[in-house]
């Protein structure tokens, strides 16, 4: 009886992350780092145009020349708020040298839910309100978080999906920053 009832509890654990968009939390080789891409072998970032908070539009020139880190996220997200501060710290340490934060909501509720998160969180950089469209512009988002680490050339370097560490993050954007990657 013991046996069925650690079963069950490990399933319902299971299906939970799943159901939170938690995806793998560990690459095909057993990284912990979720699945990242080679350097330079992921495609450019795709043509857009998002609407942001203050009601303009965000295109690929606010990011141009920049090492930028997209994040796809939801104020439903469980790691998504274990990391947004870590990108507060990112946009305020690294901007002065060429580094920016997208954070694409793709929240269906509009905006009412994403302008309190971003309040609480203390966002100090664009927020943009995503939906089915823009997900599959980029690729197809099925788990969230996910984050892309994009080159000053405008080049996806970094694809993560699922929490990564902070300590990850910011090796990749210090080599971009760098030019080492």
């Amino acid at each position: 009886m013991r046996k069925l009832r650690v079963s069950l509890v490990s399933c319902v654990l299971v299906l939970a992350l799943a159901a939170c968009g938690v995806g793998p939390m560990v690459d095909e080789d057993g990284d912990p780092a979720a699945r990242a891409s080679e350097a330079g072998t992921m495609p450019s970032v795709p043509e857009f145009s998002i609407e942001s908070m203050d009601g303009s539009a965000v295109t690929n020139g606010d990011i141009e020349g920049k090492v930028a880190l997209v994040n796809f996220w939801a104020t439903w997200c469980g790691p998504c708020k274990i990391e947004m501060p870590w990108f507060v710290e990112f946009q305020r340490k690294f901007k002065d040298r060429g580094f920016t934060v997208l954070a694409v909501s793709l929240d269906e509720e509009g905006w009412e839910p994403v302008r309190e998160f971003a309040e609480q969180y203390e966002f100090n950089f664009p927020v943009l309100l995503g939906d089915d469209a823009v997900s599959e512009d980029f690729g197809g988002i099925y788990v969230l978080p996910t984050t892309l680490i994009v080159s000053r050339q405008g080049k996806v370097v970094f694809t993560h999906q699922g929490l990564v560490s902070k300590a990850k993050y910011e090796e990749e954007i210090e080599a971009l920053l760098a030019g080492e990657a």
